[in-house]
């Protein structure tokens, strides 16, 4: 079944790195997992120029189960960043993508080149505004600096997803407010996540889910290799959380990427 036949029962998997070695063994595997599990849609973001090929061979080669996106991660961001960005620019005027990412700031890893995660930011934000594409957004360790970022560089038909949102209520309804949505992953399902604060306090019609694979498995397997196919895993914790089904929650977090995505 083709991703783009997608059903009322089928999820979204809006974030997953699952081009990386780390699935080199079993990636077929992986997938039909991902495909039992009514996870028929992944969306790979990219990192540099040194997982662009991985990324649109299994693109290509996965009958639409996963789309491509093009960007320059933060954590990728050094002092020949330009030459990254060059390549960036060059992909996007050669072909069609759906987003603009993986691309945002970063805090945590190393804080040398915060100047110029910024310039690359913006950047990228500009290109996106240009293609009339959503950004897929990393903020680690660095939030409230790229809210602000994206309230100065906000226009009516900039949209994107803030990935892996770990954040405050305060924080998620700024977010929201500049009509991003929240990516919901699998810090959703940890004892001291946060999140049980934070999603009764958000409308479903601002959440998508994601897996960050092969990074931040869901409980119970927490600290493991995560994959697409622990979607439900975090579908029903918010379920739990916001007091409604798994179907709604697959529901509307599928129709949320949908629209974001225009597919």
């Amino acid at each position: 079944m083709k991703a783009e036949q997608l059903d009322a029962g089928d999820f979204i998997d809006t974030h997953a790195h699952i081009y990386m070695d780390e699935f080199a063994a079993d990636r077929n595997d992986m997938l039909a997992r991902a495909s039992e599990q009514q996870v028929r849609k992944i969306y790979l973001p990219n990192v540099d120029h040194t997982s662009i090929d991985n990324m649109l061979e299994l693109e290509s080669r996965s009958q639409g189960q996963c789309i491509a996106m093009m960007g320059l991660h933060p954590c990728y961001v050094k002092k020949e960043f330009h030459r990254e960005l060059y390549r960036v620019e060059e992909w996007l005027a050669r072909r069609k993508f759906v987003a603009i990412g993986e691309i945002g700031t970063d805090l945590y890893w190393d804080k040398t080149f915060w100047e110029q995660q910024k310039e690359a930011f913006t950047i990228q934000v500009n290109w996106a505004k240009k293609y009339k594409l959503p950004v897929i957004i990393h903020c680690r360790e660095s939030i409230n600096e790229t809210i602000e970022l994206v309230e100065q560089l906000k226009d009516d038909n900039l949209t994107g997803i803030f990935h892996c949102f770990s954040g405050d209520v305060d924080q998620a309804k700024r977010i929201t407010g500049l009509k991003f949505y929240l990516g919901i992953g699998g810090v959703a399902t940890f004892k001291k996540g946060g999140l049980d604060n934070v999603l009764p306090e958000i409308s479903m019609e601002h959440l998508v889910l994601e897996t960050d694979s092969p990074y931040l498995a869901p409980v119970p397997h927490r600290g493991k290799r995560n994959e697409p196919s622990y979607i439900p895993l975090i579908a029903s914790r918010v379920a739990e959380l916001k007091q409604v089904s798994i179907d709604q929650v697959q529901q509307f977090t599928s129709d949320n990427a949908r629209n974001l995505f225009s597919q």
